[in-house]
């Protein structure tokens, strides 16, 4: 497990860690490793709320330091499907728009709205430090469990990154990653805020798995990183909305 979580940082992160084949074929068959390092990233992503400056300045704050420390890999999935979702056409149809790698509407629509999910779920987030940085580690717990789902329940398309998980994974690892992520649901308790995101966000994953299966005949890397993406900001305003309410 040590070496999957260093795989699961490489991966995940922009830490120079977990960049060696043993820890990448480690991480491939823990599924757990997924939230485990959600947490961490979660509480680092949180930091520029804590900031002592206006909402508007820590939410983009907010914005720029997640992909310094995440970087741009997953995004690229985002741009890709945005494409593919608006093409006209059958699965087939579908996998060529994946596979070029001209920028599309779709893509920019994507990218635009994921942007600013993030953006608006940062700034009412930063009005209350506390409570962010709480939700912030939910949201990412939620979303980096929803892809190992993903990779749990899914069927590749092709042999690429999709199957390097896939191939490897069942639905009778699903459970691993659901238990590690299951304190992550108590952070905010008794407030169920922590509880609403993370859940928002595993169901958004499974919504991911069955659109893929659908649509595309099945999960690439592509469908991995968006989820990734989507499945924080569906989180993250999901807590927000709980947050309001209760």
């Amino acid at each position: 497990m040590l070496s999957a979580l260093r795989g699961a940082v490489g991966f995940l992160t922009r830490l120079p860690v977990g960049h060696d084949e043993a820890a990448w074929e480690a991480f491939r068959s823990q599924p757990a490793a997924f939230p485990l390092v959600g947490y961490a990233i979660g509480a680092l992503a949180a930091l520029p709320l804590l900031a002592p400056v206006p909402s508007a300045t820590a939410a983009v704050g907010f914005l720029a330091w997640l992909y310094v420390l995440t970087g741009i890999n997953h995004l690229d999935g985002v741009a890709d499907l945005g494409d593919a979702a608006v093409v006209h056409g059958d699965s087939e149809r579908r996998q060529e728009v994946l596979a070029d790698t001209t920028v599309g509407v779709g893509a920019v629509a994507a990218v635009g709205i994921v942007f600013a999910g993030l953006a608006t779920a940062g700034y009412t987030l930063a009005q209350l430090p506390a409570r962010a940085a709480l939700l912030v580690v939910a949201g990412e717990v939620g979303a980096k469990t929803a892809v190992a789902l993903a990779a749990c329940l899914g069927t590749a398309t092709h042999d690429g990154l999709g199957a390097q998980f896939t191939d490897r994974l069942h639905y009778r690892h699903a459970l691993a990653p659901l238990v590690v992520a299951f304190p992550a649901v108590a952070l905010t308790w008794p407030d169920p805020s922590a509880l609403v995101a993370v859940a928002a966000a595993v169901t958004c994953g499974v919504g991911m798995v069955v659109w893929a299966r659908r649509t595309l005949g099945g999960v690439d890397g592509d469908v991995l990183g968006a989820t990734a993406e989507l499945a924080r900001v569906v989180g993250l305003h999901a807590g927000v909305i709980a947050w309001t309410l209760f």
